[in-house]
């Protein structure tokens, strides 16, 4: 099944000698536009203390032969004529088809058969209108739930002059479904771009059938503008939005348990805020949580669960800490702490992935599996509700995760920004 990484049987992740950020991201940066995941920010020293941490047995009532044990990974769907993806998802019309997106604007369709990519085609091509710069580019896909009926599916991508964001309708033709023509779009939003980076990205329809949307802080570095902290703008921030009826006279509609719905203390779009690069999310497939990844400034990468109206403390917090991190006397009233995070030895910009429901690996059923784009390193979470009960390495890999997907029947796949490659998790025994 096509190429094997295996990794080393490790489930402590101990702190090791903290990189130094520059010569990081000097490296990342001889390869062009690569760097569009990493936080933007200056050097900074942490202290030694361990950082991501596989809770011992005896902490957790786990049975120690029940912990994750190490995943090895393969290359699947080889042969798409992706460069650079940074998604891949699924149209939910029980079709089996797998999408993949390109940050220069193209998503690719094609039926798996094995690890090849069977009849790759182009399916939807915003290339001549998608900027590509940094972290800019095409950065969002989703499919209507009732793709099957009404062919709608939702792209998140930038544009120049002025620099924003653009969230957009498309329709494909039913009878025809190879190919979506560009020029049905329907334009939802326009949301200016006041810096090149922390456009955040993701599109995912939540288990309620609403859309919902993640924005970065606008960027720069620390949030000058106070975004984040500010739910009276868009920025930095979950929206929340209904677009079963979007017509060109009405683009989407106010869930009425939005939590500021009214409009009267923030933006009624807004679901949560505090939100420094959500760059992606998913929803727990069944339990409904919504997880989030934020990547972060000079120190700390943190995975959240978001809940309405929640506050999640960037730019006052950075992870548990008070931002900047000389500041000891920070307000951490009504802030929401992360679920897990973990310091920049152990990478610098975290990947938001997927709670596994496949059938393949049921070992690893429930986890929540994520990563680093600049490490490479594989993580898996598990969380009884109150916290983290599991938290370990699954792999060490020389791939630069841009992004996880997640197929029709729960499997999930690793996406290379490097290569182009799409990996999937095996177990030991198929290794």
């Amino acid at each position: 099944m096509g190429q094997t990484v295996t990794p080393p049987i490790i489930v402590i992740v101990s702190s090791i000698p903290m990189l130094v950020r520059s010569q990081l991201l000097a490296g990342l940066l001889l390869l062009g536009s690569l760097a569009f995941l990493i936080a933007s920010c200056a050097d900074t020293v942490t202290d030694g203390t361990p950082t991501i941490v596989a809770l011992a047995a005896s902490e957790t009532g786990v049975d120690p032969r029940e912990l994750l044990p190490p995943q090895p990974l393969e290359q699947v769907f080889i042969g798409t004529g992706i460069e650079r993806p940074t998604f891949l998802t699924h149209a939910g019309d029980g079709s089996g088809r797998i999408f993949v997106m390109s940050q220069s604007g193209k998503v690719v369709v094609f039926h798996p058969e094995g690890a090849i990519a069977v009849n790759s085609t182009v399916f939807l091509d915003l290339s001549d209108r998608v900027l590509v710069r940094s972290e800019q580019g095409m950065i969002g896909l989703a499919f209507d739930p009732d793709f099957s009926e009404n062919g709608h599916l939702y792209a998140h991508y930038s544009v120049d002059l002025p620099r924003r964001g653009v969230i957009s309708r498309f329709t494909v033709d039913v009878d025809a479904p190879s190919r979506v023509d560009p020029t049905t779009e329907l334009v939802l939003f326009e949301i200016p771009q006041p810096f090149i980076n922390h456009n955040g990205g993701m599109l995912a329809f939540g288990p309620d059938g609403f859309l919902y949307i993640g924005l970065g802080d606008g960027g720069s570095g620390g949030d000058p503008f106070n975004n984040a902290q500010d739910p009276r703008t868009l920025l930095g921030s979950v929206l929340r939005v209904d677009v079963h009826n979007s017509s060109a006279e009405s683009r989407y509609e106010i869930p009425h348990d939005n939590p500021f719905a009214s409009g009267e203390r923030g933006r009624p779009e807004v679901w949560a805020y505090g939100l420094r690069n959500p760059w992606r999310f998913s929803f727990d497939l069944a339990t409904g949580d919504l997880w989030l990844a934020d990547v972060g400034q000079n120190a700390w990468e943190e995975v959240n669960i978001v809940t309405k109206g929640g506050n999640y403390g960037w730019n006052v917090m950075e992870a548990d800490r008070c931002y900047p991190l000389n500041d000891l006397s920070c307000d951490q009233d009504g802030l929401t702490g992360p679920i897990v995070y973990y310091t920049h030895a152990d990478g610098c910009s975290v990947i938001g992935g997927y709670v596994y429901r496949g059938d393949r690996l049921p070992e690893l059923d429930g986890t929540y599996l994520y990563g680093d784009f600049c490490s490479g390193k594989l993580l898996g979470l598990r969380y009884n509700g109150a916290g983290a009960t599991e938290h370990v390495l699954l792999a060490e890999t020389e791939l630069q995760l841009s992004s996880f997907g997640e197929d029709e029947s729960g499997e999930v796949y690793l996406l290379d920004y490097q290569d182009g490659g799409i990996f999937r998790l095996t177990s030991q025994q198929s290794s």
